[in-house]
């Protein structure tokens, strides 16, 4: 999962028995948050099925948003197609390779651009429409008083008095995101000390994928599905980070909780595995005991082995 993954489509349905909640409030919030700057880290299908749900100012604003949104890839796409047509007419009188790679970017963003716009307007969800990426937004099934509640929470975890520079590390060429959507097993008591055992959720997904170097010394991107077609119960950490500058409005953040790779995972080129738990286990990790750590480990030991099957993702 150190890459994205997609969520259950029949997430309420699994659910349905535990009789969560959904946090109105807390996507409300979402949709509004940074002036409704993070919609595009929303995947298409908790905007469809969430967004009817708030109130209509919140949705008033959303739209209004994603009509900018559109604005601004109508302009970006009439300018990559003029940079096609005046490569393409430098190609017709003479050829040289930057004309032709200029040719080639410029239809690549075409119909990016052309896609972007297609899916603010369609209306039936596909399967990619449930997937989501490290720093999007996924919903998580969290302990909440009495019962338990479904959250939208950013899947990167940045903990409680990091400033929001922790999402990364090097600078320049070298600046990448940290790896703190994911959370090693070997490092819950240490790094994780303050989650593990306190802060537990859980994501439904359907599939991971994984970039792995192939023999061909280039990157691919692997789509991992267990073979049971059963979907897969990810323990997870969160936790609710507050900017300790004042600046940023608070966000609730989760990271996956990996553990050593599925032999057959590990042979397609993958080094971790989340924690796919076992359904009878839910209700133990949704409610952990922090003195009592080795139960958790436990629930880890009993986790589920499906074979993952792999295939280049799309």
């Amino acid at each position: 999962m150190c890459y994205s993954a997609q969520i259950e489509a029949d997430y309420m349905k699994l659910l349905r028995s535990f009789g969560p909640i959904m946090s109105l409030k807390e996507f409300a919030e979402l949709w509004l948050r940074d002036n409704g700057k993070e919609r595009r880290r929303i995947p298409k299908a908790i905007v469809d099925e969430v967004g009817p749900l708030l109130p209509p100012e919140v949705q008033a604003n959303f739209t209004a948003g994603a009509a900018a949104d559109e604005q601004d890839w109508q302009q970006e796409l009439f300018k990559q197609a003029r940079r096609v047509a005046d490569n393409e007419r430098k190609l017709a009188t003479k050829y040289t390779k930057t004309a032709e790679k200029e040719v080639g970017i410029g239809q690549r963003k075409v119909e990016q651009l052309k896609g972007w716009i297609q899916d603010l307007h369609r209306d039936k969800l596909e399967p990619r429409d449930w997937r989501f990426f490290p720093q999007w937004w996924a919903p998580v099934l969290v302990r909440e008083g009495d019962g338990y509640a479904i959250k939208p929470m950013r899947y990167q975890l940045r903990k409680p008095g990091l400033p929001a520079s922790s999402d990364w590390v090097g600078t320049g060429a070298t600046r990448r995101m940290s790896g703190t959507y994911n959370a090693r097993r070997d490092n819950l008591e240490r790094y994780w000390r303050n989650q593990f055992g306190r802060k537990h959720g859980l994501i439904v997904a359907s599939r991971f994928y994984e970039n792995v170097d192939g023999p061909d010394g280039k990157s691919h991107r692997l789509e991992f599905t267990p073979r049971t077609g059963e979907p897969m119960l990810v323990a997870c950490l969160w936790d609710l980070w507050t900017d300790p500058a004042g600046q940023e409005p608070d966000m609730l953040c989760f990271a996956a909780v990996t553990d050593e790779p599925e032999p057959e995972v590990l042979a397609a080129g993958h080094d971790r595995t989340v924690i796919n738990i076992k359904p009878e286990h839910i209700k133990a990790w949704l409610n952990p005991d922090g003195t009592n750590l080795q139960a958790l480990y436990d629930i880890f030991d009993d986790k589920r082995h499906p074979f993952y099957e792999h295939q280049v993702a799309a």
